[in-house]
């Protein structure tokens, strides 16, 4: 039973990054697909946006090496994290908060309109107008 817990922590532990990771995936499809309110198919917008860029976060890490920065003792070029994927998710970020904000300004203009949010009251198909 030990060796059952240890085996599991160690997969968690070497692991259970990607597996947050494909969770948050999961629950921002599945979101974006059945929530029928545009307020919460843009909340998962967000959580698959952040699982994207946590994905290729983890995947910028490398085991045993440091920052590409001025250090005292010379370090050789494979020892260093390559900055790149860190520099283009940062611009992912600023991306996705300006993709949010015009998405609620959307949606004010929408509930504006149409009186609501919901996506089968507005096309029809819910009985509403």
């Amino acid at each position: 039973m030990t060796e059952m817990i240890e085996r599991v922590e160690f997969f968690l532990a070497d692991r259970g990054i990607y597996m947050l990771t494909f969770v948050m995936l999961a629950i921002g499809i599945y979101g974006m697909v059945v929530c029928s309110s545009y307020m919460k198919k843009l909340m998962c917008m967000n959580i698959l946006q952040v699982s994207i860029i946590f994905f290729f976060l983890t995947f910028g890490q490398k085991e045993g090496s440091t920052l590409p920065v001025a250090v005292s003792q010379t370090v050789e070029a494979e020892q260093y994290i390559n900055p790149l994927p860190h520099a283009l998710m940062l611009t992912a970020i600023v991306v996705s908060l300006g993709v949010t904000g015009v998405g609620l300004a959307l949606l004010m203009k929408i509930r504006d309109i149409y009186g609501t949010i919901e996506e089968d009251e507005i096309t029809g198909k819910g009985g509403g107008r």
